[in-house]
């Protein structure tokens, strides 16, 4: 099946931003996670345009989108709001995966009226403690700068943030999950207040072993907070449709198919 696609740029405070736009159906918008891009995500992409007219883009600093002075949570939220200002689509269904299912989140609490439905792919997570505790970071200090060193600069597939802005763009977001800040003892709202703020459907797709089904280590660890803030959310907003996936959090690309399927069924029961 082969489906035509046009290609833009969209311009923000001296970044540029690359967006595709292929498929017939609804306006489905799919928004990457951190170190994820469009290329990564091609076999979800195609396989949704065979239902939707998606567009997907790059976040600053990915794939084919151009590098920044600054990378931050406001600054990407300001990236997409940019895209979709650009758009200009009629209450289209937002997608996002991990860091990008924050950005989603966000979005649609802050424009209420403007989002047909949310699909959250393992993330915006309202975490009861943040995930990266001091006995953490080693391991995810480890982590960036292997998939620093693995990614290939020039490709559609490029990271061009270095180890430690990754670390602390993640730091940042445990933060803004949970709510507490463990540097200087501070407990905020977290994202769950912007769950509240909401008016569209909710469509919530988790990993059931998100960091590995490993028993050894900070996995288990890991594995339990994220399964208590997503039943956290689900007590809170029981109107939200849930599935879980018996995969890690790379589900977007080891579950493209199962993934596609769970959110053509979630739009027609909202259509």
């Amino acid at each position: 099946m082969n489906i035509d696609t046009d290609q833009f740029t969209v311009r923000r405070a001296g970044v540029s931003i690359p967006v595709s736009r292929g498929g017939e159906g609804a306006p489905l918008v799919l928004c990457p996670g951190l170190t994820s891009t469009q290329a990564e995500l091609h076999e979800l992409i195609e396989l949704l345009r065979r239902d939707f007219d998606v567009l997907s883009f790059d976040l600053r600093g990915h794939g084919l989108s151009s590098a920044a002075d600054r990378y931050s949570f406001a600054e990407f939220l300001d990236d997409l709001a940019a895209v979709l200002a650009a758009l200009d689509l009629p209450a289209p269904m937002l997608a996002g995966h991990s860091y990008g299912a924050d950005l989603i989140v966000h979005y649609a609490a802050e424009h209420p009226g403007t989002v047909g439905e949310l699909v959250v792919i393992d993330g915006a997570n309202p975490i009861p403690a943040p995930f990266i505790t001091a006995a953490d970071l080693p391991e995810f200090r480890a982590l960036w700068e292997y998939t620093t060193q693995m990614t290939k600069r020039g490709t559609p597939s490029q990271v061009l943030l270095t180890a430690p802005e990754i670390l602390a763009l993640n730091l940042e977001l445990d933060v803004l999950r949970s709510g507490i800040d463990l540097d200087i003892d501070v407990v905020g709202p977290g994202i769950l207040d912007r769950y509240r703020k909401i008016d569209c459907p909710i469509h919530l797709i988790q990993a059931a072993s998100m960091a590995s089904d490993n028993a050894e280590g900070r996995a288990p660890r890991h594995n339990r907070l994220w399964q208590a803030g997503f039943d956290r959310l689900l007590r809170e907003r029981p109107d939200i449709s849930s599935t879980s996936l018996a995969a890690t959090h790379a589900l977007v690309i080891t579950h493209a198919r199962e993934i596609a399927q769970i959110i053509r069924s979630a739009h027609a029961r909202t259509d």
